[in-house]
């Protein structure tokens, strides 16, 4: 039986990275015989201004439900009649349905983002040409609570005789909520073994701002008490603010982070600057039953059609998609297929060549196609030789 896989390509060059993830996943799959039914859900700002009343189509919450692993490659369209994305008649942006509107209803807790420079990526700051850390110093994991927080769907605005006067957005924290992203937290640094780069020490660290907020007090609170659980890991906290300038310093102090909504959506872009940029960046969103796996980067419409953004974000979305689907299904072939990209994408940023101008700059730069075929065969040479 073939595995069932949404693809939600989305906005601007949502839909060119998406392919260079499925170029590579159709390259690996072939090699270790697994096969996929895919089906792709149009969705995002596009879809909207063309449809006029939904952002995807009317089916496609029963699409995702039925299937194995979604992938997203991005969503938002600048709003033709003024500034800023195209929003739909409630007022959120066109494109929440298959973002917020699939990580709540499926109760997609955990938004787990791996950030680590590989080698041959230098950071991005002060630009692209400096590299402070050696590869191996920045590899930590942040997971931000996924489905409620300044998220969540209270508050709103009063506009009366249309102009709006107040805006509120209430932030709400739960002790459901805050116990599963935390479990998962200590459970993935169990997982990960590695420890901190600095010491080698298995640690969370949660990052809050519980010296205002009650509702960092009870994450905090939570955050110990699900510690006790786990002794052979340190518990660690951070005052967000604090925290930023901690990242940025010594980003090798860090094993696994957790947090809530916003605070985790701020750090973790911040972060991405210690990998080489939003072309690196990788996020999933995780539950107990589904998951959907996308690059945090947004849709570039100023860059859509060109063949030129850098796939590697998207690429290494469907690694960390077929590792989780393997361990959900105990299927040792793709979690092989899993580490094979990951390899592939090492070996090709260790050679230089090819990538997009993000990473080596415009004059050496090479299109997001043919860095997504240079993946996809090395990908696929990695397992041949592996089986041969």
């Amino acid at each position: 039986m073939p595995y069932k896989l949404v693809t939600l390509g989305g906005d601007g060059t949502g839909p060119e990275v998406m392919r260079e993830g499925l170029r590579v996943l159709d390259a690996v799959s072939k090699v270790i015989g697994v096969e996929w039914s895919i089906d792709d859900v149009p969705c995002g700002g596009q879809y909207y201004l063309e449809h006029g009343d939904r952002d995807w189509p009317a089916d496609a919450e029963a699409r995702c439900d039925a299937a194995d692993l979604m992938l997203l490659g991005a969503v938002g369209w600048p709003s033709p009649t003024g500034s800023g994305p195209v929003l739909m008649k409630n007022g959120h942006m066109a494109g929440f349905s298959p973002v917020i509107g699939n990580r709540t209803r499926l109760n997609l807790f955990a938004n787990v983002r791996p950030v680590k420079l590989f080698k041959g990526v230098k950071h991005r700051i002060h630009g692209t040409n400096r590299q402070i850390w050696e590869p191996g110093k920045v590899d930590m994991v942040m997971i931000r609570e996924n489905t409620e927080g300044l998220y969540a769907p209270t508050g709103g605005k009063l506009s009366p005789g249309g102009q709006t006067e107040v805006a509120i957005d209430t932030r709400v924290i739960t002790r459901r909520a805050s116990e599963q992203v935390i479990r998962y937290a200590f459970e993935l640094c169990k997982r990960r073994n590695k420890g901190a780069p600095k010491d080698g020490k298995l640690r969370v660290t949660a990052i809050v701002k519980d010296n205002v907020l009650h509702g960092c007090q009870l994450f905090a609170e939570i955050f110990f008490k699900i510690g006790e659980e786990y002794p052979e890991i340190e518990k660690d906290t951070a005052i967000v603010d604090a925290f930023t300038q901690w990242l940025i310093g010594q980003p090798e102090y860090y094993d696994v982070c957790v947090t809530t909504n916003m605070f985790g959506d701020i750090v973790t872009d911040l972060a991405s600057t210690l990998q080489g940029g939003m072309g690196m960046a990788v996020g999933g969103n995780i539950g107990h039953e589904h998951a959907m796996f996308e690059p945090i980067h947004g849709s570039a419409p100023r860059h859509a059609g060109k063949d030129k953004v850098n796939p590697m974000a998207m690429i290494l979305s469907v690694k960390e998609g077929l590792e989780w689907l393997g361990g959900r299904k105990d299927d040792d072939r793709l979690v092989r297929a899993a580490a094979a990209i990951e390899e592939a994408v090492t070996r090709v940023l260790e050679a230089g060549e090819p990538l997009t101008y993000d990473l080596v700059g415009n004059e050496k730069a090479a299109p997001c196609s043919e860095v997504g075929k240079a993946v996809a065969s090395e990908a696929a040479s990695i397992l041949s030789q592996a089986s041969a």
